[in-house]
């Protein structure tokens, strides 16, 4: 059985004089982070390993939940900045047969839309926002639509 833990990154500055790639974390995304990566220590498994964008809020978002969890660094895959639904599902199909459970530290809408694809649920997802998806299946090359069940659902707004 396979899990996924789908994270939407940290809230992030809206400042002028940043990139959209570059845009950095603010404090309160910091300490959103921190507060998701508690909750997720206390409460459920943690991830082997996680892959994020690499823009530098997921980057940064991905980095405090592995430091926190003791995983390895978070290792990235340019195919999630802006990612579609369809390229986060050919991410997922294409996830490292090895591990069973994995995180993915992502944007909007491509999170939210993803979510509602593999479990068929419709949520608001904020940013920081944890979604903890299982599936009956033994392949990430083999999931596709409505093939998960959301077992668990946070965020730092409650």
């Amino acid at each position: 059985m396979k899990k996924l833990l789908i994270i939407r990154h940290a809230k992030a500055t809206h400042e002028s004089g940043y990139v959209d790639f570059e845009r950095p974390l603010k404090q309160s995304g910091m300490q959103d982070a921190l507060l998701m990566a508690n909750i997720l220590k206390d409460r459920l498994s943690v991830p082997e390993i996680m892959i994020t964008s690499p823009a530098l809020r997921t980057l940064t978002t991905a980095n405090i939940f592995t430091e926190h969890l003791h995983l390895p660094a978070a290792n990235t895959d340019k195919r999630i900045y802006e990612a579609s639904e369809r390229t986060l599902v050919n991410v997922v199909n294409s996830l490292p047969a090895e591990y069973d459970f994995i995180g993915l530290v992502g944007h909007n809408p491509g999170i939210s839309e993803l979510l509602y694809y593999l479990t068929g649920q419709l949520r608001d997802v904020p940013t920081c926002a944890v979604a903890l998806i299982s599936f009956d299946n033994d392949e990430w090359a083999s999931i596709s639509n409505e093939d998960g069940h959301l077992t668990f659902f946070d965020s730092p707004k409650g």
